[in-house]
């Protein structure tokens, strides 16, 4: 199993994968430092970086399996970053809207903390977790672009405010992550059905097994 999942593993999607993971540290250290300006092009490139290795494995005919988990592991661990972050930021800024929006934070990750604990626990059990459907790739896409927003010129965090003399208003900012706890509630409900009928099956399959011993 090991063998088959290091099989043609060497490609430019998975290559990309690897340099978003090793950006996650470089982008946390450099945000807890004050360092923002730097950060967001961090994460910028970082995001156009997972917008772009899906279609490279796609075109080039480089999908591997050691991509489909590269890929996720990725995108998970660096939004469970972002959102840690600017939960920190937001929970003591002295902007009660932010502040408010901090909270939403916790969702988030309550969110993936289940998503992880479960895929886990289908590993053990040997069962393959799915691919990530259409609203997963909506939602990263959307908690991309709105995190680079709201780290760019959001209120109390924004990187470039002073330099463009512009900051996000509050309401926009408290749309854009209730937009992302939509979309990421909507994606982890879109897992539910294919996930429950991945588990039958397995049981299905032990009581069959059982039933013809």
């Amino acid at each position: 199993m090991i063998k088959s999942l290091f099989k043609g593993c060497l490609t430019i999607p998975n290559l990309l994968s690897v340099i978003r993971i090793a950006l996650i540290p470089v982008f946390a250290v450099l945000f807890y430092n004050d360092q923002k300006v730097i950060a967001v092009i961090i994460l910028a490139l970082s995001g156009l970086s997972d917008l772009f290795d899906g279609k490279i494995a796609r075109k080039f005919n480089q999908v591997s399996e050691l991509g489909k988990i590269l890929d996720p592991v990725a995108d998970k661990l660096t939004q469970i970053t972002i959102a840690a972050m600017l939960l920190i930021d937001f929970l003591g800024a002295e902007n009660k809207v932010v502040n408010a929006c901090g909270w939403v934070f916790v969702v988030f990750l309550v969110k993936e903390a289940v998503m992880i604990v479960g895929g886990l626990v289908m590993i053990l059990m040997n069962i393959k977790p799915g691919a990530a459907e259409i609203w997963g790739k909506l939602a990263t896409v959307v908690f991309y672009v709105s995190m680079t927003i709201i780290i760019a010129v959001g209120p109390e965090v924004g990187a470039f405010n002073e330099m463009l003399g512009f900051t996000l208003p509050n309401w926009t900012t408290g749309v854009l992550v209730i937009l992302c706890a939509i979309m990421t509630m909507c994606a982890f409900f879109s897992y539910m059905p294919e996930t429950f009928r991945q588990f039958k099956e397995h049981f299905d399959e032990k009581k069959a097994e059982k039933a013809g011993k």
